[in-house]
């Protein structure tokens, strides 16, 4: 008798333990599922408050679809009162600073964007600075390198050496020129060097429509050399030495912005982290580390890859001789 006793309060105690793990375990997916809601809403810019919206633009250009999307949603967000465009970038795809450039000048008609430098804001990323309404920029910040290029590796010879032959069989002479298994003719460069001319003649068309100055007035602009941030302003490719504090400054003085409005960053939606404030850390306890180490692992691998510029490039590529 006393045995069964015992054996009926062990399973109650065992329901007991099974119902409070269930309940436990509902209860961290509904706290997950709120702080990751939250998260979407900060990340992606949708706060309650009028604020100015703070999008960086960093390491490779390329035409990011999650970043494009970003700056559509932001054009529309009327919270977002104004855009701080932050740039530490040596450039990327032509065509990738075309579709950002071509996004901010959206954002632009409803709400002033001021563009602030850091290290790098070269190539692209100057193309990417063109769309905003006001420049700033640190004294020692790299910047310029206007131009366009394609670069291409040649196998030929290597391929003699090892007894490798490529065979082809084109539609035409053009097709697939320049190609790294035929040396380059005098057909092929033409067209090539037509194709790198024409988005060079929209680049420097883009700099004298945007900033107001004769290209070929300013020492070695057409030739692609880079400046220092105090020889940009000499030279009227930038407005302002400084820093955030002088871009909030400029909005709140020149463009009638609201006076200490919140600086809130706006990020893709691959961009999203972990970081998601106090429900987040209670979520990301509760569930398991694995989780947060699974992510950095991600994102460690995805930064640590070699970029892979497809097209023709606006990149400044500092000599490693």
């Amino acid at each position: 008798m006393m045995l069964e006793t015992e054996t009926v309060l062990d399973r109650r105690r065992l329901r007991r333990h099974v119902s409070f793990w269930r309940i436990a375990t509902v209860a961290a997916a509904v706290i997950a599922v709120g702080a990751v809601a939250f998260s979407n809403e900060r990340v992606a810019g949708l706060v309650a408050s009028n604020h100015i919206a703070r999008v960086s633009i960093s390491g490779a250009i390329t035409e990011n679809r999650d970043q494009l999307k970003l700056l559509k949603k932001l054009a529309e967000d009327e919270k977002a009162t104004a855009v701080i465009l932050y740039i530490d970038s040596p450039g990327g795809t032509s065509t990738g600073g075309e579709a950002i450039y071509e996004e901010l000048r959206a954002i632009a008609k409803k709400k002033p964007v001021v563009a602030q430098f850091g290290t790098l804001a070269a190539s692209a990323g100057y193309i990417v600075a063109l769309a905003a309404d006001h420049i700033v920029s640190r004294g020692n910040t790299i910047t310029g390198s206007v131009g366009v290029l394609v670069q291409w590796p040649e196998f030929t010879d290597l391929f003699e050496k090892v007894g490798v032959k490529v065979h082809e069989i084109k539609s035409g002479e053009l097709k697939a020129a320049p190609s790294p298994f035929q040396p380059l003719d005098e057909a092929g460069r033409a067209v090539t060097k037509d194709m790198v001319d024409d988005s060079f003649k929209w680049f420097l068309n883009l700099v004298h429509e945007r900033r107001g100055v004769d290209t070929a007035s300013v020492p070695g602009l057409e030739k692609g050399r880079i400046f220092t941030g105090r020889q940009a302003l000499e030279h009227k490719l930038v407005d302002e030495l400084g820093g955030e504090a002088e871009a909030i400054r400029w909005l709140e003085e020149k463009r009638g912005i609201e006076k200490d409005l919140k600086v809130v960053d706006w990020k893709p939606e691959t961009a999203k982290k972990w970081s998601l404030g106090l429900f987040g850390s209670i979520a990301r306890d509760i569930t398991s580390d694995m989780l947060a180490g699974a992510g950095e692992a991600i994102t460690q691998h995805a930064t640590s890859t070699p970029w892979r510029l497809d097209g023709l490039v606006s990149v400044w590529q500092p000599s490693e001789n």
